[in-house]
Formats: structure tokens, sequence, C-alpha cells
């Protein structure tokens, strides 16, 4: 393995898309996400690649439409209201079959907000930001280390079943600095006969489309799609479990947030509270199961985001009201890890007192 090298979040994102075979990059400056751009502005044409920087995020999403269909493995990378302009052509790109990643590094929202970190945007790319039926595979990394892990991996679910996928990110993970290694194997070649390549060695053109008139050709459409997203369910959930087995206190958190929960985690067992850490990796496909489990002899479980409250909704939903589940929150920051430690006492006490 080589030595560790020091990079910024957003630098590791793009070395990380470079690695994974991406050679084609269109975007648009928007803080605290820029450096994925300058760095890549960079890098690709010294690997063989294109960058664009288009005149907004519109085009920049229709773009990478475009590379997508001719069989481009292509990225784009955005911080929140940026994402939100993209929204009609990541439902494009999804009606379409395409494979492409996407990278949100999050800001404080709603409108312009603030540039600081921020996990607001989990309904818009959870449940689905663009117009219809569709569904984005949404990684959750919590490191720099994470971020080029889940870059890679993005790229190789989004090939695996033709489909846009987001790597999901925040401002202080994009800026913040850590030890990483890089990938050094290239991707493996893969099949890319439905691209819009020509007429070579084809009996008949490739044609992207959609649009269905029909609305048997439409309904047909979208159980198609929706086949492809169970099949992703049944293959793709991810998360990692700390100290759930005992745990009468569980703590559920995902990106920057689980790096302090787990810390207030470990306050917590050294003051003789059995708590315990659930983190959710992918964020859809939601790991609905595997949270029922981690909770099934929890008393009470505290879900911490940067946001008024989200993936709350999910987290109750899988936990099918076996547990009263409570939100811990901050807005624009990045707690300490004794804010969360106090929750988990607080709740702790509760729990005792009724019990």
């Amino acid at each position: 393995m080589s030595e560790p090298i020091l990079m910024k979040g957003n630098e590791a994102v793009a070395e990380a898309a470079i690695a994974a075979g991406c050679r084609y990059f269109f975007g648009y400056p928007i803080t605290p996400q820029s450096e994925v751009l300058e760095h890549l502005a960079r890098r690709l044409p010294e690997e063989g690649g294109a960058y664009i920087q288009a005149e907004s995020e519109v085009s920049a999403i229709n773009m990478v439409f475009g590379a997508a269909c001719a069989g481009a493995r292509v990225m784009t990378a955005s911080s929140s209201p940026g994402i939100s302009l993209m929204q009609e052509g990541i439902s494009y790109i999804a009606s379409a079959q395409l494979p492409a990643v996407l990278v949100n590094i999050m800001r404080g929202s709603p409108g312009l907000g603030g540039i600081h970190p921020s996990q607001a945007d989990y309904f818009q790319s959870v449940k689905g930001g663009g117009h219809g039926d569709y569904k984005l595979v949404v990684l959750a990394p919590s490191s720099v280390q994470e971020l080029i892990d889940h870059t890679v991996l993005a790229f190789e679910i989004a090939e695996k079943y033709r489909t846009p996928v987001m790597v999901f990110g925040d401002a202080m993970m994009g800026q913040m600095m850590e030890p990483v290694f890089l990938p050094e194997a290239e991707p493996a070649p893969i099949d890319r006969s439905w691209a819009t390549t020509g007429m070579k060695n084809r009996e008949k053109p490739n044609i992207i489309h959609t649009l269905y008139l029909p609305a048997d050709d439409l309904e047909n459409h979208c159980q198609r799609l929706f086949a492809k997203y169970r099949e992703i369910q049944r293959q793709e959930q991810l998360h990692t479990a700390y100290l759930t087995d005992d745990a009468d206190i569980l703590v559920v958190a995902y990106g920057i947030m689980s790096r302090v929960a787990r810390a207030a985690v470990e306050m917590a067992r050294e003051d003789g509270i059995k708590a315990g850490l659930f983190r959710p990796i992918t964020l859809w496909p939601f790991p609905d199961q595997a949270l029922f489990q981690a909770a099934s002899h929890a008393q009470a479980v505290i879900t911490a985001e940067i946001s008024m409250g989200q993936m709350i909704e999910d987290v109750r939903l899988a936990i099918k009201d076996k547990v009263p589940v409570e939100l811990f929150n901050r807005i624009g920051l990045v707690p300490n890890p004794d804010e969360i430690y106090e929750a988990i006492k607080k709740k702790a006490q509760e729990v005792k007192v009724s019990a």
C-alpha cells in the first residue's frame, strides 16, 4: 500500500473520480465545493479528459446528461442551491437510465442560507427532488477517506445499475484535511452497448429518450425502473453499528455528525450508560431492517442531524413505533461530543425514571 497523503476533502473527491475512470466533468462554482472544480480543471487535461465550466448549474447537468448518453464516465459537483437547479436534469438522467455521479457538498439552507456545514438536503435527494417517480442512490461518507471510497463506489453502482448516484458531503468534510490513501487500481472496462455511439457494428441506432406518450408505455417504463430500484434495495444497503448489541440509548447519525455521535457514545459508556451508534451509509436505500434490529433492545432512540430533522422520518418508519424517537439537532454547525452526550444522559435518566 502506498504512503498516506494529506488532502482536503474537495480535492480528494476530484482525485477519487479520476481514479474511478471519470474523464468528463461539467460544473459551476459554488462555495463550499469549488475546489472540486478547480482541481479537476487542472487534472483532467493531464489525464486525457475534459473539464467544462458551464454557464450555470442547469447547463452543467444537461452536459452530464449528454455525455452519459454517449457512454462517458461523467460527474458533476455542486452545493445545495446548485443541486436544486439541477433537479430537472437529474430526473431526466434517472428516467433515461444513465450512469452518472453527483456530489453535493452541502451548505446551510433554505435559500442562499450560509456556507456552513449542513445535512438539510436529505429530503431533496433521498425523497427525490425532481419531478416524477424515480430514486437516487445516496451515499453518506463521514471522513475524507470515505469521500474517496464512496466516490469510487458511486461510479461502480452507477455503472452496475445504470442510474445516477449522489455522494452526500458537507462543508466541513469538503474543507477539512485528513491523511488518505488514494485507490491505485484502474476500473474494469464495462459494457456500453446501450450508448449512443453511432452505427459502428450495429444493425440499428441506439435511441435514448424519456418521452412516453402512450400511457401503457409510461407505466411499463416506471415499472421497469422500480424493479431495478427493488434490486438495489436488496443488494446495496450499507451501514455500520457500534456498541448496539446491548444499547439502551441508540443514537442514529450519518456523515460528519456520526463521528461526533460516536465520541458521545464512548463518553456515555465511560459514565455507565449503555449507548450505541447506528450509522446509515446508504441514505437510499435506507438500511431499515438493520436499524430495526439494532433498536430492538433499546429503550429510546436519538437521531442526531445538522438540520431541523429529516432523517428522523425514515428512522421512525424503520423502527415502526416500537421505541420512542427524539431529535438532537444543530443548524449550520457541527456540535461537540459533550452536547450529544448530555442529550444521551438526559434521555437515560428519563427512561430510568419511567421504567
